[in-house]
């Protein structure tokens, strides 16, 4: 390969969640989460923000007013639009009017240039096509801005007719744009030909180049990298590689691959780029999705090992297993433990919670064994670290019931007018007490729950500020039909931790029932047995 940049080169970074990820199904960002973002963003070290399209909706030009009174540390907000409309000459465009409007410092416009477009889309002449490009930039040249060029569909582009994508590259050139970005608009192509591309294009322009890819072919970031080392020195993507359709190139990948892999210079210090795993989840909160467990390095299974032998091997050495330190992006490695655990897994699993016990202590071994027996029956502990807790206390010997369950009761009743009355009785014993209680719900598993709460809160006012925040339910065997085994998942939070624990049976109340005692009981251990517990926040 030829042109090939030194790593010493700096890379630009440049965030498109606000604008490109915004365009995914089923995300929407008011114009406060915009602004929240972006003050993250800025936080984090990213050179440009692009803010959205002004000319679009009426909610990002509002954005470009009230951004202009925050206070940003590193980044450039960038405005966003395409070349003048063919009908318009730039001086009296609605769009490129609009750009200069927001008083961004940085514009960036996309044009044609694949000539399928040109006829197809613009059905405009390919030599008029050019000049609206160059007759853009040039414009918004003249008005003082920063102008980022972006070259839509440009590697399909260069593949049906290279010539004239080409040339519409050098019109941007010509106009005076600062950078160049080819753009892998569709998403399809592959690392090999996007390195061949931005080679040729290098050798072509001077200009500074960058890479916007799309990841219809899983190789969004391979892609960006590829690029990258061919020359590109400008870096396009989203948070979490949210984007339309299968979504924008990850910058929670491509980030750490160039800075820690790569030794590609950014704004990024070591502290900021421990706050990459805290971005991740900050923009997953803000669009209302839950987090990738399974994404690369920011990912809550990202550094989780799971076979006792992958755990003996990094208890020894990380590097055995890990290929970067978790840390590094501001993740952590978890331990699993599971039917494929080895007593290293319970060791260190323990170690994790905060247990001091020696390896070789029976009780490790104990655990091991009821957990395979456990999730033989339908059990999983991997995301139940209280219900795991409770068993180590139990094989410990430091288990201390705060109440015996002497038995209870759901009713469903459904109701003349259609509707369906959840009722549970329950009858428990708190040292030489007993309470014998009935509460409703809105369903038999928030009745029973109900019903506990009170039996237990006059004895233990604590419980008062727990509640539920997730249940899932899993059929382990679909073919058995409704008589198939559950596995119950329950999410409790007191505001300032959250814990999880399971229950597996045949009867679906009966799991729910499992699991929302150990929630319980787990509540009670960790406020009046012992505190400490690393917390989660919530």
């Amino acid at each position: 390969m030829t042109n090939r940049r030194s790593v010493s080169t700096k890379v630009l970074l440049y965030d498109t969640t606000l604008r490109d990820g915004s365009q995914a199904e089923k995300i929407s960002f008011s114009l406060e989460d915009k602004l929240r973002i972006a003050a993250k963003l800025d936080e984090f070290g990213f050179d440009y923000i692009e803010g959205g399209w002004p000319g679009s909706n009426p909610k990002d030009m509002e954005f470009f007013n009230l951004i202009r009174g925050v206070p940003l540390r590193h980044a450039k907000i960038c405005a966003f639009g395409s070349t003048a409309h063919p009908k318009h000459h730039p001086s009296t465009d609605p769009n490129l009017r609009a750009l200069i409007a927001t008083g961004t410092a940085v514009v960036t416009i996309f044009g044609k240039s694949w000539d399928l477009h040109v006829r197809e889309a613009l059905r405009v002449e390919l030599s008029a096509n050019l000049k609206q490009i160059e007759d853009s930039v040039r414009w918004l040249k003249k008005h003082k801005r920063e102008v980022i060029y972006d070259a839509e569909h440009f590697f399909d582009a260069y593949f049906a007719n290279p010539d004239y994508a080409l040339a519409t590259v050098r019109a941007a050139a010509e106009g005076g744009a600062d950078c160049i970005v080819l753009c892998e608009t569709n998403g399809g192509r592959l690392p090999h030909e996007v390195s061949a591309v931005v080679e040729v294009v290098r050798r072509e322009i001077s200009t500074p180049l960058g890479i916007h890819a799309h990841n219809d072919a899983d190789t969004g970031v391979a892609n960006s990298i590829a690029a990258i080392q061919s020359g590109c020195v400008h870096v396009q993507g989203t948070i979490n590689g949210i984007g339309e359709r299968c979504g924008n190139a990850n910058l929670c990948s491509i980030i750490p691959a160039l800075v820690l892999k790569m030794g590609y210079a950014t704004n990024l210090d070591t502290a900021r780029m421990k706050k990459l795993t805290d971005l991740s989840h900050f923009i997953s909160e803000i669009a209302n999705l839950s987090p990738n467990h399974r994404q690369p390095y920011v990912g809550a299974s990202a550094f989780a090992h799971k076979g006792g032998i992958h755990v003996s091997a990094v208890q020894r050495n990380p590097r055995t297993y890990e290929h970067i330190r978790p840390d590094a992006v501001g993740n952590r490695r978890r331990i699993l433990v599971s039917e494929l655990s080895g007593r290293s897994n319970i060791f260190e699993k323990a170690k994790e919670l905060g247990y001091t016990i020696k390896k070789d202590n029976p009780a490790v071994k104990a655990v091991l064994d009821r957990i395979k027996s456990l999730e033989s029956a339908g059990f999983e502990f991997e995301a139940a670290d209280a219900s795991f807790e409770l068993l180590l206390e139990k094989h410990l010997g430091r288990h201390e019931p705060y109440f015996e369950v002497l038995g209870f009761r759901t009713i469903n009743e459904r109701e003349k007018n259609g509707g369906v009355r959840c009722e549970a009785t329950i009858k428990v014993r708190v040292g030489d007490r007993e309470e014998h209680t009935a509460a409703d719900g809105k369903g038999p598993i928030n009745a029973m729950d109900n019903a506990l709460r009170k039996a237990l809160e006059k004895f233990y006012p604590e419980l008062k500020e727990v509640h539920l925040t997730d249940f899932k339910v899993r059929v382990l065997d679909a073919t058995a039909g409704t008589g198939a085994a559950v596995r119950v998942l329950i999410e409790f939070s007191d505001g300032r931790t959250t814990w999880n624990v399971v229950g597996a049976s045949e009867n679906v109340i009966e799991a729910s029932w499992q699991a929302i005692l150990d929630g319980v009981e787990y509540k009670l251990m960790q406020s009046r047995h012992r505190i400490h517990k690393r917390p989660r926040p919530v």
